[in-house]
């Protein structure tokens, strides 16, 4: 059944206020999904702070133009679903391939990093990449130690002379 061009501009529209308002995005066929499947897929989604919505092309077509992303030929051909990352990009693609690992049925076909358009096997890599808070931990451990270094060597003098005076002062009594 067609739906009406006032419903049409209200889906793109949906969809431009999902993209605009995702960190990244994750497109993917769906062909050969059960309704459970799909529905633990969307409940992994809302997990991690996203949303996974099964996309008419043509509507995410206009709607990417919308958004002034280009669209690559193979992004929007056949079944496609689209996880939308609202919050961060690296568990939605986490959630996404590994769902993708197994069920065979979902196949990830690429994705947008930001504005950046991304293949299949980037996602991956973004998917196995550590989360953000890691990363955030990882850099500031790197920062912060030549601080700590020197803060250790810095106090080292006065550590041996405080250890010579216990020495003598145990030796003395």
């Amino acid at each position: 059944m067609a739906i009406s061009k006032e419903r049409k501009s209200e889906v793109v529209a949906q969809y431009s206020k999902w993209i605009s308002n995702s960190k990244a995005l994750i497109l993917a066929e769906y062909t050969g999904l059960t309704m459970k499947q799909m529905d633990d897929l969307r409940a992994k989604a809302r997990e991690v702070g996203g949303e996974f919505h099964v996309v008419k092309n043509t509507l995410g077509t206009l709607a990417f133009k919308e958004a002034g992303l280009p669209v690559p030929q193979d992004f929007l051909a056949g079944s496609t679903a689209i996880g939308f990352a609202l919050q961060d990009a690296q568990p939605m693609a986490k959630a996404m391939t590994d769902y993708a690992r197994s069920a065979d049925a979902l196949k990830i076909k690429g994705g947008y990093l930001g504005t950046r358009a991304i293949n299949a096997a980037e996602v991956v890599a973004l998917a196995e990449m550590p989360p953000l808070p890691v990363m955030r931990a990882r850099l500031m451990g790197t920062l912060l130690a030549p601080a700590s270094q020197l803060a250790r060597l810095l106090a080292e003098p006065a550590r041996q002379v405080a250890a010579v005076i216990q020495a003598h002062a145990e030796s003395a009594a």
